[in-house]
């Protein structure tokens, strides 16, 4: 064989590499779309439909998440609505609670609302309230801080959740986790009534586990990141605005993390 035979055959073998290795990079980072307070109502939809239509020109996205106050009122048709419109995203979808989506007196309590979400939603592990979300690698534990029994603004974490998601921090010990809820655990702004009742358990339990690496919220209108003991707590405004975050290596401890804030229009 000649030296250009010799040459082609390495450059093809560099090329073949180069491929693959970007193929590798790929398949190991994430991007997902988070989106909060839609407050969704048949007589008001253009927000949810202006915000499917601008993610759905996004590439990659391996799932959109919504974190609480899906809909305006607790109500089932509403509900109903919201979930078909919702079908239009290209991306598989996920739901957190907020304040606003259940109300045991107006007929959609959390079992209820989970009931309804159980036709629209594939979840393969635990159930529709608290759940987990396994993707390349990385865990997402969607959290739930609403009352249907007396609904108010202010997120309150039970032992029980807080039990459940220690538990799952203990199982996933060596995968990175991200935690999705509605309501934050580190106010993004000073607002008394819309605080989270005694968050201090819920954080220790979070500090004391190296492998969250963050909590995306919604509820106070508010975009806002900050890091605190090497979790980043982000929370993200009302839509039409909307969260693209990145992982980037997502299946290193030293993963990094871009989240970047858009307006659907």
């Amino acid at each position: 064989m000649g030296i250009l035979g010799v040459n082609m055959k390495k450059l093809i073998c560099f090329i073949l590499f180069f491929v693959c290795f970007m193929l590798n990079v790929k398949a190991h980072d994430i991007r997902f779309v988070q989106v909060s307070d839609v407050r969704y109502s048949k007589s008001d939809n253009q927000t949810l439909q202006k915000t499917v239509n601008d993610i759905n020109k996004i590439n990659d996205v391996d799932f959109v998440v919504f974190t609480g106050d899906n809909i305006h009122r607790a109500n089932v048709d509403e509900l109903k609505s919201f979930l078909k419109e919702a079908r239009k995203l290209k991306a598989p979808f996920y739901l957190a609670i907020g304040d606003k989506d259940v109300n045991k007196h107006k007929d959609l309590s959390k079992k209820e609302y989970a009931r309804i979400a159980r036709r629209n939603i594939k979840i393969t592990k635990n159930g529709y309230i608290n759940y987990v979300i396994e993707k390349k690698g990385v865990v997402f534990l969607v959290v739930d801080g609403a009352r249907d029994v007396i609904p108010t603004s202010n997120g309150y974490y039970k032992d029980d959740v807080v039990d459940w998601v220690s538990s799952n921090l203990d199982k996933y010990k060596d995968k990175n986790v991200i935690i999705l809820q509605h309501f934050p655990l580190i106010p993004p702004e000073d607002r008394e009534n819309y605080v989270t009742f005694k968050p201090q358990k819920y954080l220790e339990t979070l500090h004391n586990h190296t492998n969250v690496k963050a909590v995306i919220s919604g509820h106070f209108d508010v975009n806002k990141e900050m890091s605190v003991k090497g979790i980043t707590y982000i929370s993200t405004a009302f839509a039409p605005n909307y969260r693209v975050v990145d992982i980037i290596d997502c299946d290193l401890p030293n993963s990094t993390i871009w989240a970047e804030v858009k307006v659907a229009e």
